[in-house]
Protein backbone atom coordinates (compact mmCIF):
# COMPACT_ATOMS: atom_id res chain seq x y z
CA UNK A 1 0.00 0.00 0.00
CA UNK A 2 1.28 3.43 -0.90
CA UNK A 3 2.11 5.77 1.98
CA UNK A 4 -0.52 8.48 1.84
CA UNK A 5 -1.51 10.52 4.84
CA UNK A 6 -5.16 10.30 5.84
CA UNK A 7 -5.67 13.99 5.00
CA UNK A 8 -4.21 13.43 1.51
CA UNK A 9 -6.48 10.43 0.92
CA UNK A 10 -9.49 12.52 1.92
CA UNK A 11 -8.37 15.36 -0.36
CA UNK A 12 -7.92 12.98 -3.30
CA UNK A 13 -11.28 11.30 -2.72
CA UNK A 14 -12.92 14.73 -2.65
CA UNK A 15 -11.11 15.53 -5.92
CA UNK A 16 -13.07 12.70 -7.57
CA UNK A 17 -16.16 14.91 -7.17
CA UNK A 18 -15.55 16.91 -10.33
CA UNK A 19 -16.96 17.36 -13.80
CA UNK A 20 -13.42 17.25 -15.18
CA UNK A 21 -12.43 13.80 -16.41
CA UNK A 22 -8.74 14.69 -16.33
CA UNK A 23 -8.94 15.85 -12.69
CA UNK A 24 -10.85 12.71 -11.73
CA UNK A 25 -8.32 10.46 -13.49
CA UNK A 26 -5.37 12.25 -11.86
CA UNK A 27 -6.87 11.80 -8.39
CA UNK A 28 -7.74 8.14 -9.03
CA UNK A 29 -4.22 7.39 -10.27
CA UNK A 30 -2.94 8.32 -6.80
CA UNK A 31 -5.71 6.45 -4.95
CA UNK A 32 -5.69 3.23 -6.98
CA UNK A 33 -2.54 1.81 -5.34
CA UNK A 34 -4.44 1.74 -2.04
CA UNK A 35 -6.45 -1.19 -3.37
CA UNK A 36 -9.49 -2.22 -1.37
CA UNK A 37 -8.40 0.04 1.49
CA UNK A 38 -9.71 3.01 -0.49
CA UNK A 39 -13.31 1.76 -0.53
CA UNK A 40 -14.19 2.90 2.99
CA UNK A 41 -13.10 6.41 1.99
CA UNK A 42 -15.15 6.31 -1.21
CA UNK A 43 -18.25 5.12 0.64
CA UNK A 44 -17.82 7.71 3.40
CA UNK A 45 -17.58 10.52 0.86
CA UNK A 46 -20.57 9.45 -1.27
CA UNK A 47 -23.24 11.36 0.73
CA UNK A 48 -21.11 14.52 0.51
CA UNK A 49 -20.47 14.37 -3.25
CA UNK A 50 -22.10 17.26 -5.04
CA UNK A 51 -21.86 16.20 -8.70
CA UNK A 52 -23.40 13.18 -10.36
CA UNK A 53 -20.03 12.66 -12.04
CA UNK A 54 -18.37 12.45 -8.64
CA UNK A 55 -20.94 10.01 -7.28
CA UNK A 56 -20.62 7.89 -10.44
CA UNK A 57 -16.85 7.86 -10.01
CA UNK A 58 -17.09 6.72 -6.39
CA UNK A 59 -19.36 3.83 -7.33
CA UNK A 60 -17.39 2.95 -10.47
CA UNK A 61 -14.11 2.66 -8.59
CA UNK A 62 -15.79 0.46 -5.96
CA UNK A 63 -17.09 -2.14 -8.44
CA UNK A 64 -13.86 -4.16 -8.53
CA UNK A 65 -14.11 -4.61 -4.74
CA UNK A 66 -17.83 -5.49 -4.61
CA UNK A 67 -17.11 -9.15 -3.79
CA UNK A 68 -14.64 -8.53 -1.00
CA UNK A 69 -15.70 -5.25 0.60
CA UNK A 70 -18.93 -4.81 2.52
CA UNK A 71 -18.46 -1.04 2.22
CA UNK A 72 -18.39 -1.32 -1.58
CA UNK A 73 -21.55 -3.43 -1.59
CA UNK A 74 -23.36 -1.04 0.76
CA UNK A 75 -22.30 1.89 -1.43
CA UNK A 76 -23.84 0.12 -4.41
CA UNK A 77 -27.10 -0.44 -2.54
CA UNK A 78 -27.24 3.21 -1.47
CA UNK A 79 -26.50 4.41 -5.00
CA UNK A 80 -29.46 2.46 -6.40
CA UNK A 81 -31.57 5.34 -5.08
CA UNK A 82 -29.42 8.11 -6.60
CA UNK A 83 -31.18 10.82 -8.62
CA UNK A 84 -28.77 10.30 -11.54
CA UNK A 85 -29.38 7.64 -14.19
CA UNK A 86 -25.63 7.19 -14.64
CA UNK A 87 -25.06 6.66 -10.92
CA UNK A 88 -27.93 4.16 -10.77
CA UNK A 89 -26.38 2.36 -13.76
CA UNK A 90 -23.06 2.08 -11.94
CA UNK A 91 -24.87 0.90 -8.81
CA UNK A 92 -26.69 -1.80 -10.76
CA UNK A 93 -23.35 -2.87 -12.21
CA UNK A 94 -21.77 -3.02 -8.77
CA UNK A 95 -24.65 -5.16 -7.51
CA UNK A 96 -24.41 -7.43 -10.57
CA UNK A 97 -20.68 -7.85 -10.06
CA UNK A 98 -21.12 -8.57 -6.35
CA UNK A 99 -23.26 -11.60 -7.23
CA UNK A 100 -25.01 -11.17 -3.87
CA UNK A 101 -28.60 -12.31 -3.49
CA UNK A 102 -29.21 -9.62 -0.87
CA UNK A 103 -28.99 -7.00 -3.65
CA UNK A 104 -32.13 -8.40 -5.28
CA UNK A 105 -34.76 -6.55 -3.19
CA UNK A 106 -33.24 -3.16 -4.01
CA UNK A 107 -32.84 -4.05 -7.66
CA UNK A 108 -36.42 -5.35 -7.90
CA UNK A 109 -37.67 -1.96 -6.75
CA UNK A 110 -35.98 -0.41 -9.79
CA UNK A 111 -37.50 -2.74 -12.38
CA UNK A 112 -40.57 -0.51 -12.49
CA UNK A 113 -38.58 2.75 -12.38
CA UNK A 114 -39.95 5.55 -14.59
CA UNK A 115 -36.53 5.81 -16.26
CA UNK A 116 -36.56 2.88 -18.70
CA UNK A 117 -32.75 2.73 -18.78
CA UNK A 118 -32.68 2.26 -15.01
CA UNK A 119 -35.39 -0.41 -15.22
CA UNK A 120 -33.37 -2.24 -17.90
CA UNK A 121 -30.15 -1.94 -15.90
CA UNK A 122 -31.85 -3.33 -12.80
CA UNK A 123 -33.32 -6.24 -14.78
CA UNK A 124 -29.87 -7.01 -16.21
CA UNK A 125 -28.32 -6.94 -12.73
CA UNK A 126 -31.01 -9.28 -11.42
CA UNK A 127 -30.37 -11.62 -14.35
CA UNK A 128 -26.63 -11.60 -13.65
CA UNK A 129 -27.17 -12.41 -9.98
CA UNK A 130 -29.78 -15.10 -10.59
CA UNK A 131 -27.54 -16.84 -13.13
CA UNK A 132 -24.43 -16.15 -11.00
CA UNK A 133 -22.74 -14.71 -14.09
CA UNK A 134 -21.75 -11.05 -13.89
CA UNK A 135 -21.04 -10.98 -17.64
CA UNK A 136 -24.81 -10.98 -18.21
CA UNK A 137 -24.94 -7.39 -17.01
CA UNK A 138 -23.38 -6.45 -20.35
CA UNK A 139 -24.47 -9.52 -22.35
CA UNK A 140 -28.15 -8.82 -21.98
CA UNK A 141 -29.20 -11.20 -24.75
CA UNK A 142 -27.13 -14.12 -23.35
CA UNK A 143 -25.21 -14.31 -26.62
CA UNK A 144 -22.03 -15.50 -24.92
CA UNK A 145 -20.07 -13.00 -27.00
CA UNK A 146 -19.94 -10.04 -24.61
CA UNK A 147 -17.79 -10.14 -21.52
CA UNK A 148 -17.26 -7.78 -18.61
CA UNK A 149 -13.74 -8.04 -17.25
CA UNK A 150 -13.58 -6.05 -14.02
CA UNK A 151 -10.67 -7.93 -12.41
CA UNK A 152 -8.03 -10.05 -14.13
CA UNK A 153 -9.55 -13.20 -12.61
CA UNK A 154 -12.66 -12.55 -14.73
CA UNK A 155 -10.68 -13.49 -17.83
CA UNK A 156 -10.47 -17.08 -16.57
CA UNK A 157 -14.26 -17.31 -16.61
CA UNK A 158 -14.48 -16.23 -20.27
Amino acid sequence: MEDLEESEIQRLVAALDTRSTSEEEAAWAKLKPLGSDVVDHLADFYPKAKTWQGRASLVFHSIRYARQSEAAFQLGLAALADKSTVVRYRACGLCAYSQRQDALPGLRLLVSHKDTRTAEDAAAAIDAIEYQNHHLFVDRTHSGRSFWVVNESDRQQV
